[in-house]
């Protein structure tokens, strides 16, 4: 599982980085556990240069609390001691420290430690309901691999929602008996009120690509799968638009009529067919450059148009080095702080690694705006023989 990353870094060298906001640890960070000690030795220095009649052994009545908000209940029960300690050492100049002084910072001590050992145990709940709660985002997006069949895979997201894994947008990228094929897309609102439409599209794209021998006969599916659940729902329209991308099953690979032992080659090229259900077309990313595939636009998901009506797949002919890059709106309707959207195809640097490019993008749509406040995916897909 990756590791939290924030600030545009990416946690993992695998085919796919989950980025989400900074998550606040449940651990408190470590200049709040020198804040306590800190203010200890302060107050005591303080005492030692100020006249004889200048008493600062208040200010010691808050170093136990503010222990409790950083250590358990051993720290905190440490800081009230060494409190108690000063208060009655003479170095310190406290002695005129009467018997209910003593006993009040006797029972803010005691109250601190009660208090850190409630922090402790919430702390542990949370823990408990973190995992759980990214175990079931990881269940319904799970990480994609390197590699599916010929296909090599490079992938990113970035929810919406501080603390989220998943939000409104998906991607997913499935080997069946009509070849590889991919969806990315993005459902209406975004965040945690979306995660069930998005499990809703994956469990049918993944059902999709065995059934289906048509592409658009996916897309019609997803379709259906809106519709429905919209109807269950009074005065709620879900949609959601969508690009489908097919690799066909003889796309170069070891062993397949197109690989390095096949009729076709391993450097012959691919006739890739992308399907556009109202989402921006994908980009086709050469060492040459940039452009944007040429899709007949079509009409978006869960309006109950796309069927027989659906607009033919587009096919696009991918060389060898060829990459196609899929990504939602959270990209291009990033700003910066004038106000001007993010322009993805000229500033994107050409790069024929699907990991190396979706990471590049990322670090420079993060350095462009401050706030990015949409969901982000990137799908990057090339076809090449194993390594």
């Amino acid at each position: 599982m990756p590791r939290r990353a924030g600030g545009g870094e990416f946690p993992q060298t695998g085919a796919m980085d989950r980025v989400p906001r900074e998550l606040p640890g449940v651990r408190p960070p470590r200049w709040l556990r020198a804040v306590p000690w800190g203010l200890l030795l302060a107050v005591l220095a303080a005492q030692v240069l100020t006249p004889e009649t200048v008493q600062l052994g208040f200010a010691l009545a808050v170093v136990a609390p503010l222990a409790s908000l950083a250590y358990g209940v051993l720290g905190t029960s440490l800081a009230a001691v060494v409190v108690m300690l000063a208060l009655v050492l003479p170095y310190a100049r406290a002695v005129h420290a009467t018997g209910g002084d003593l006993l009040a910072f006797g029972l803010i001590g005691g109250v601190s430690v009660l208090l850190a050992w409630a922090r402790a145990r919430r702390e542990a709940q949370l823990v408990t309901v973190r995992t759980v709660a990214e175990a079931a985002q990881y269940a319904v997006l799970p990480p994609l691999p390197p590699r599916v069949g010929p296909v090599r895979c490079g992938a990113l997201y970035r929810a919406a929602v501080r603390t989220a894994l998943v939000g409104g947008d998906l991607y997913d990228v499935q080997p069946g008996p009509y070849g590889v094929r991919a969806v990315v897309a993005d459902v209406k609102g975004h965040g945690l009120s979306a995660v069930s439409t998005v499990a809703a599209l994956l469990g049918t794209f993944r059902e999709a690509v065995l059934d289906e021998p048509e592409l658009t006969g996916v897309a019609a599916r997803l379709d259906r799968r809106l519709v429905v659940d919209s109807s269950r729902q009074e005065d709620t329209e879900l949609f959601a638009t969508a690009v489908l991308v097919e690799f066909p099953r003889d796309a170069p690979d070891d062993g397949g009529p197109g690989g390095p032992g096949g009729d076709g080659g391993p450097g012959r090229r691919v006739e890739a067919r992308v399907l556009s259900c109202g989402h921006p077309p994908p980009l086709l990313v050469t060492g040459n450059g940039v452009r944007e595939v040429e899709v007949e636009p079509g009409p978006p998901l869960g309006l109950g148009l796309t069927g027989p009506s659906a607009p033919t797949p587009a096919s696009v002919p991918l060389e060898p080095s060829c990459v196609l890059l899929a990504h939602t709106d959270g990209v291009t309707e990033a700003r910066d702080a004038a106000g001007e959207f993010y322009p993805l195809t000229e500033r994107i640097r050409p790069e024929l690694d699907p990991v190396a490019l979706v990471r590049a993008v990322w670090r420079d749509v993060s350095g462009y705006t401050g706030e990015i406040v949409d969901d982000v995916a990137l799908l990057a897909l090339r076809v090449s023989p194993a390594d």
